[in-house]
């Protein structure tokens, strides 16, 4: 019986990244093979989208299991290069359950033309989706990083500023992070920040 439990967390884990997956494809958050995708099972194992898979068209095995240090726990698996940045959020708060990466349009562009290491996200209703916001009349910051293809290294660099993220974060030139206590919660507040990034975009291209 405690086998069949483990079987069917699993299958429901691999069931929320696949219909995750497809979602964000649909939305061209995750063009070609970019993105990565994962949530951490009530037993604390982790499931991640493994490398090179296009997200609009995952199945069950295209999910694969790794250890809380980023290793697949099947040598034969490939995980993504950037497996740590997901295992470096769910080291630092056991509440999360789940999180997503994905490279949009929108993202892409503003985390490029943002001179600060930050973009304001102010006014918008849509902001109530975030944990701890109750009114549009707030602001909040999206931090912004500077792209490496050093992931342990880049790491070093997101921890800091971690405990005071509210929105997830952006990576320049390369897209955002977002998560949540659960695959419903993270899935809502991506949607939520690209909908925010899509106004930011289309505010900043009616001024030109």
């Amino acid at each position: 019986m405690q086998n069949l439990k483990v079987d069917e967390s699993w299958g429901n884990a691999c069931r929320q990244i696949v219909q995750a997956g497809q979602r964000m494809d649909q939305r061209g958050w995750v063009p070609a093979t970019a993105g990565n995708l994962s949530c951490r099972l009530p037993d604390g194992r982790i499931a991640i989208t493994r490398s090179g898979g296009h997200k609009g068209f995952l199945t069950d095995s295209d999910v694969i299991e790794i250890t809380p240090d980023g290793v697949p726990v099947d040598p034969a698996n490939r995980a993504s290069a950037e497996t740590l940045l997901h295992t470096q959020l769910y080291a630092h708060d056991p509440a999360i359950g789940a999180v997503l990466h994905g490279h949009s349009v929108a993202a892409t562009i503003l985390s490029m033309d943002e001179p600060s290491d930050a973009i304001t996200l102010a006014g918008y209703e849509v902001l109530k989706v975030f944990e701890g916001q109750t009114t549009h009349d707030t602001s909040l910051e999206l931090p912004l990083f500077h792209n490496d293809q050093d992931i342990a290294r880049l790491a070093t660099v997101v921890a800091p500023k971690l405990p005071g993220m509210r929105l997830g974060y952006l990576i320049r030139g390369h897209g955002v992070y977002v998560w949540g206590k659960d695959m419903f919660t993270a899935l809502a507040r991506l949607e939520g920040l690209e909908f925010l990034l899509a106004c930011e975009l289309a505010r900043l291209q009616k001024k030109a």
